[in-house]
């Protein structure tokens, strides 16, 4: 890790700034980055890694993984189509290419250099809001002008779950900094993260199980991607408890044992918390501003503006836990402070992905959503393999294409993508909500053959039928 800080010189206990930049992960590093390329007075305030958690324990890494996974089962797929294969799993490279992109071990250096010769000045620790525009780090009072922006994003939340706090429970930081794999896992939550990594784990060799308390996995997605999820699974070896939460967890002779509502013991050599994440408002002072701190996260405006002076963005902002839209909120900050016209995010067509193997894409309102908001709905709905390019895939062509369309104004206002490039699908999808193009414009464009995407066209052609 870099210990560069960069204080201007100043021997006294106070320095005058335009900006100060609390958190420089994604969000931070881009609205910090690009004020201080504009000339502005800025101060990045980090006590972790900059670069945040996607570089170095999400986003990036999971994917390495999640890649090296997928190379696995489609080697044991060979043998329905294409001849025979014996594959062989070795956790070695991949755990060595995860350090090799984390610059030799999570050194930042890399990230705070490149902050640093943007005109940016770098402060390591961890920062206190004091009052409107003043923040102490160590000690140190930085005066902002202009403002402030929090970009703290989030951390692993552990639930108060009996027995839990006093185990070596591993987080995402463990799991991906693991140089070598248990014989068994218990995973925690089945939404996005819990079910790439256990499905990682499994095409590994590791005895996964997975605890999800809600009723299906992925339960912010529509039913249909968590019980095609949950099938896949079950099909690859992966043990699957969903509607019972954990009621107590023990740990004894290196063993995990996990107790669900109904009594059932679920035991690993590991157990991951992957129940999703939580911000720091107390810790942070942001109560020194007039603002709740025991709020979840902080309501920003269409500038991302808490309050004059105070902005958030990313994860802390709460709209939804996401790079992409951290760094495009940020975008819209920086503009806001500089002065310039802000686009307004649509965050109607806020889109994400979740890697699983079938990816699951979704963009927009769920069915139900639609539905609670008294809308005119009209369901489009295809199975991937009843396509032409989903039977020609044969192995591995699990998923679905369905499409939430409004009747009233004939636009398409949600979709969900699951298939081998759900991910890649929810592209024409995503451009469709939030360009609100016509249902009827989207029934004459000429769909390439085969292909996945003409599934699209398959699930337009099922509404009203």
């Amino acid at each position: 890790m870099s210990d560069t800080v960069v204080n201007e010189g100043e021997t006294s206990g106070e320095t005058a700034v335009d900006v100060v930049v609390i958190g420089m992960g994604p969000a931070g590093e881009t609205v910090g980055g690009t004020l201080a390329e504009a000339g502005l007075h800025v101060v990045g305030i980090e006590g972790g890694l900059v670069g945040g958690e996607c570089p170095y324990w999400g986003c990036v890494p999971s994917k390495m993984m999640i890649r090296a996974a997928n190379l696995l089962a489609e080697a044991r797929r060979i043998g329905s189509l294409a001849g025979s294969s014996t594959v062989s799993p070795d956790w070695g490279p991949v755990a060595q290419r995860i350090r090799d992109q984390a610059t030799d071990n999570w050194d930042d250096t890399v990230a705070v250099d490149r902050f640093v010769n943007k005109g940016g000045h770098f402060v390591r620790g961890y920062a206190t809001i004091t009052g409107p525009g003043r923040v102490e780090v160590d000690g140190h009072r930085f005066l902002a002008s202009k403002g402030i922006v929090v970009a703290t994003g989030t951390l692993a939340a552990v639930p108060p779950i009996p027995g839990l706090a006093d185990t070596p429970y591993w987080t995402n930081h463990d799991i991906i900094e693991a140089k070598e794999l248990p014989e068994s896992l218990v995973v925690l939550g089945g939404g996005a993260v819990g079910s790439e990594l256990a499905q990682v784990m499994r095409r590994f060799g590791v005895v996964v199980s997975v605890v999800e308390g809600l009723d299906r996995l992925l339960p912010r997605n529509e039913p249909e991607a968590g019980h095609v999820l949950a099938e896949v699974f079950e099909a690859e070896g992966i043990d699957v408890h969903t509607g019972q939460f954990a009621s107590e967890v023990r740990y004894d002779d290196d063993v995990f044992t996990v107790v669900l509502d109904d009594g059932t013991e679920v035991t690993g050599e590991k157990l991951l918390v992957a129940t999703g994440r939580r911000t720091f408002l107390e810790e942070l002072g942001i109560a020194s501003l007039g603002v709740d701190d025991g709020e979840p996260y902080l309501a920003v405006d269409e500038r991302q503006r808490v309050l004059d002076g105070l902005w958030a963005v990313g994860d802390i902002a709460g709209e939804g836990l996401y790079t992409h839209l951290a760094t495009r909120q940020a975008e819209v900050a920086a503009a806001d402070i500089l002065g310039e016209d802000v686009e307004p995010l649509n965050l109607d067509a806020l889109s994400a992905v979740t890697f699983t193997d079938p990816e699951v894409g979704a963009v927009g309102l769920t069915e139900a959503e639609a539905r609670e908001q008294g809308l005119s709905i009209a369901v489009g709905f295809k199975p991937v393999g009843h396509t032409a390019r989903g039977w020609l895939h044969a192995s591995g062509n699990e998923g679905f294409i369905k499409l939430i369309v409004d009747t009233d104004r004939d636009l398409l206002v949600g979709a969900t993508s699951v298939g081998p490039t759900g991910g890649e699908v929810l592209g024409v999808l995503a451009l469709a909500v939030h360009a609100e193009i016509p249902v009827s414009k989207l029934r004459t464009m000429i769909y390439a053959y085969p292909t996945f995407h003409k599934g699209v066209e398959d699930a337009l052609g099922e509404i009203g039928r």
